[in-house]
């Protein structure tokens, strides 16, 4: 543009000056002084008409020429120009109807063209990240269609906007649920899968289809996707999980009853046979000793059995108001433990022998850790609505192996233990409608926390 403002203007004052200065003043006085030697007189008077050009004139005459110079000259700067600028255009249209297949040729070496390589990589790194995002989405998709959990997502008038293959075998005998009212397909279902997916909460539940009993675990979820409600449901089947972990938890069990049978009965069983040799002989003095021995390890087994039967029996928790004081007055009783903040102005709600019970199984785990009998503490919070039971210890904590196993019902790291104790103990606190967790402390230990609602 400035060259073309610069080049109309030194156009303009050069026609000026040819104009009024040179060449055109100094052609018409030669043509004047040549007329007037070949016609004489008369070409004299009608030389004498001839006027030189004035400024106006001269000004005139510039405009008039130099007006379609410079239309011309903008006309062949400008066209690449718009041409360039069609094509950029058209581009970004493509761009906005998702199109990124489109580049600019161009031989530019100015500004323009830095703008056009820059707009051509650009379009190379959208189609690049398009590719690598379909990869993904294929990848997901096919991940999502092959998983055996039954996926539906319906949107705000119940219609399926997107289901797997599982779900499709478990709703429509493996044809398309896309646009199907999926309330409708409901109605062909089980009752309790039914009633479970109209609820709208997560749900375990069993239902008979195919000639046998199937146990699902549904999870709902409600979201928002492209500013309209939707919501995500998946049917995980449990049957052959469940079936598993129970054959696993029964081997368990069989293997601890039959290794403590085995540490209680080979010693009766010898003790017994002795008690025999000791009779024969008349060695009467030491009978009182094995019979004591088998007496012991009798009650042993019998605290054992009872111990799995109590673990197998718990009752229904029985919430009642419980003030603070009393509690840990009997607790202390049992225990010893030091209180690690001032108790709750508010009494708490629970099953008051069953929580003393968790406790007292807790502080005495506590002791059993190795730290010092005075760094076992006690403290009760209030969390918004919930309470908040710690007790704390300075041994050595736990591994992380033993703490994601620590709460499974016959796991024990003692070697005497029968790994009841914190899963009587997680039994009872869910049982109140609360969780028990496990954690290790900064500078050693290890603190168990329950969390109890307020209300019990």
């Amino acid at each position: 543009m400035t060259l073309l403002i610069g080049t109309s203007a030194l156009v303009g004052a050069l026609v000026y000056a040819s104009l009024t200065e040179w060449p055109v003043p100094q052609l018409m006085a030669w043509l004047s002084a040549t007329e007037k030697h070949a016609a004489g007189a008369k070409a004299v008077t009608s030389a004498a008409t001839i006027q030189p050009i004035g400024p106006w004139g001269a000004l005139t005459l510039s405009v008039l020429v130099l007006v379609p110079l410079s239309a011309w000259l903008a006309h062949a700067v400008m066209q690449p120009l718009r041409s360039l600028m069609r094509a950029l255009q058209s581009a970004v249209a493509s761009y906005r109807d998702g199109d990124f297949s489109m580049s600019i040729a161009s031989p530019r070496r100015d500004e323009l063209g830095d703008l056009i390589k820059m707009h051509n990589e650009l379009g190379q790194t959208l189609r690049d990240q398009r590719q690598h995002l379909a990869q993904r989405e294929l990848l997901l998709d096919t991940v999502v269609q092959n998983t055996p959990v039954a996926l539906v997502l319906t949107d705000g008038a119940g219609k399926v906007t997107y289901a797997n293959i599982a779900a499709r075998h478990l709703f429509n005998e493996g044809r398309t649920l896309a646009g199907l009212d999926f309330d409708e397909l409901l109605n062909g279902m089980p009752q309790p899968l039914r009633v479970a997916a109209q609820g709208g909460e997560d749900a375990l539940l069993t239902v008979e289809m195919e000639g046998g009993e199937e146990t699902f675990h549904l999870s709902q979820r409600n979201f928002r996707l492209q500013g309209r409600p939707h919501r995500l449901q998946l049917y995980r089947r449990m049957t052959r999980e469940l079936s598993r972990q129970e054959v696993a938890t029964w081997k368990r069990v069989i293997r601890v009853i039959s290794h403590e049978l085995n540490n209680s009965l080979a010693p009766i069983s010898s003790l017994s046979h002795s008690g025999i040799e000791l009779a024969r002989r008349g060695d009467l003095e030491r009978l009182p000793g094995v019979f004591a021995s088998i007496g012991e390890r009798a009650r042993h087994l019998h605290g054992f059995i009872a111990g799995y039967a109590s673990f197998a029996k718990l009752p229904t928790p029985r919430t009642e108001p419980v003030e603070w004081k009393p509690f840990l007055d009997g607790l202390a009783l049992h225990c010893q433990f030091q209180l690690a903040a001032a108790l709750p102005d508010i009494p708490g709600r629970f099953d008051r022998t069953q929580i003393e019970q968790v406790l007292i199984n807790l502080i005495k785990n506590a002791h059993e850790a190795g730290g010092e009998a005075d760094d076992v503490s006690l403290s009760i919070l209030l969390v918004g609505h919930e309470l908040r039971i710690e007790v704390a210890d300075r041994g050595p904590g736990m591994n992380e192996m033993v703490l994601a196993q620590a709460l499974l019902p016959f796991y024990s790291t003692k070697r005497a233990g029968t790994g009841l104790g914190l899963a009587l103990a997680r039994e009872i606190v869910e049982a109140h409608g609360g969780r028990i967790s496990l954690a290790n402390r900064e500078g050693g230990g290890l603190r168990v926390t329950l969390l109890l609602p307020l209300n019990g």
